[in-house]
């Protein structure tokens, strides 16, 4: 029986979500203009790719579980993370866009897989104490595939469309294999069933905060760039230099959260991070100074993979001791944020399509989440427990 040390588990799983969520999701965002300008799609068309991965991985999300059982979570995550460094290799040549949307789709749906399956595989075997920490190791996978892609994209790019596909490709297969003998055996015997039934409001009101939550982030995730390149006619160049912010504060937020978390428990830091991330979105909401837009995204970047480690946190507080019934809570939760994103995404796009006004999409995640916060702070249990 194989056993890795708990940091080769975590250095795993952060492989796995650089790959699944990092480069399967946040790669894609600036190939989109690319695929336009080369002739490969029109640009409705390329928007419904970025769309075909998010519908994937809601997708993934819902069938984690299922497919955790049936093959092992361990052989699961190798055969997802595979699934999607072919999806990129596959997509290396102008073909139709029924074959493009099968294989974004799969890559989304992998990526959901990955987001359930990754860490609750190895997080039981890092120590209670340092949980946070190592939860926000692995999400920190996210925002080094985001600086990865905003840094190898123009220069790949340039070289053509076709060879920016393989290396992405080849990118996701050398993450693969670093992964694969990390994993974990699935052994964490399930501690008896010391948690309170499905039915506890908590928990049903967590996947509405981190819905509301995820809705909150599409703004900055989808909007802020092309705000800043085309609303304030700063151009292309200035609109990369604030998606690389984003991808910084995506790669420290998480640790930063996860710590927190640890230190002042998971509930009050869950607070605070609504608090925090309704004011910046506000604020982002009522200025055209490109300094207060890029320290926005610098923020928000942080809390976009930060908000993660700390709803599982959460999820584990509120399900102590039973990693299966912590793995079915954060399948459901993972879902809940996975329609919030779609949500966002397509209806944000709507309201942008009928006004073309930045600032109330802005305005729009704002109110998402002081609605979210409001939400978190009317659950509160009525016996007060250690965590809350």
């Amino acid at each position: 029986m194989h056993h890795p040390g708990p940091w080769r588990a975590t250095f795993s799983a952060l492989c796995a979500n650089l790959v699944g969520i990092g480069l399967a999701r946040f790669a894609y965002s600036p190939l989109i203009p690319a695929l336009v300008r080369e002739g490969w799609f029109p640009a409705s068309s390329a928007a419904y790719l970025g769309a075909a991965n998010l519908a994937g991985y809601l997708a993934g999300a819902l069938a984690a579980r299922a497919l955790g059982r049936s093959l092992g979570p361990a052989r699961a995550l190798r055969a997802m993370m595979m699934v999607i460094a072919l999806s990129f290799l596959l997509c290396a040549q102008p073909l139709p866009f029924a074959w493009f949307f099968v294989w974004r789709f799969a890559s989304g749906a992998a990526g959901g897989i990955i987001m359930v399956l990754a860490a609750t595989l190895a997080l039981p075997h890092v120590p209670d104490s340092r949980r946070g920490l190592a939860g926000g190791l692995i999400f920190m996978g996210v925002g080094l595939g985001a600086v990865a892609s905003a840094l190898l994209l123009p220069p790949l790019l340039a070289r053509g469309m076709g060879l920016t596909w393989v290396a992405l490709g080849l990118l996701c297969l050398g993450f693969t294999l670093a992964a694969w003998r990390g994993w974990p055996e699935d052994t964490v015997p399930p501690a008896g069933n010391q948690a309170p039934p499905s039915g506890d409001p908590r928990l049903r009101a967590l996947m509405g905060v981190y819905a509301l939550n995820a809705f909150g982030l599409v703004p900055h995730m989808v909007f802020l760039v092309d705000m800043v390149a085309r609303g304030l006619g700063l151009g292309l160049e200035r609109g990369a230099a604030i998606w690389l912010l984003f991808g910084l504060g995506a790669t420290v937020g998480p640790v930063v959260l996860g710590r927190l978390g640890d230190r002042f428990g998971f509930g009050l830091t869950l607070r605070a991070a609504l608090a925090t991330q309704a004011v910046v979105v506000a604020l982002a909401s009522t200025t055209d100074e490109v300094g207060w837009l890029g320290l926005s995204a610098l923020v928000m970047g942080g809390f976009t993979p930060g908000v993660v480690p700390v709803v599982l946190g959460r999820v584990r507080e509120l399900r102590p001791g039973d990693s299966g019934a912590q793995r079915a809570a954060w399948s459901r939760t993972t879902a809940a944020f996975a329609l919030g994103q779609a949500a966002g995404a397509y209806g944000l796009a709507w309201v942008f399509a009928a006004t073309g006004a930045y600032d109330l999409l802005f305005a729009l995640g704002a109110a998402a989440l002081v609605l979210a916060l409001m939400l978190e702070l009317a659950v509160r249990p009525r016996r007060i427990s250690a965590t809350a």
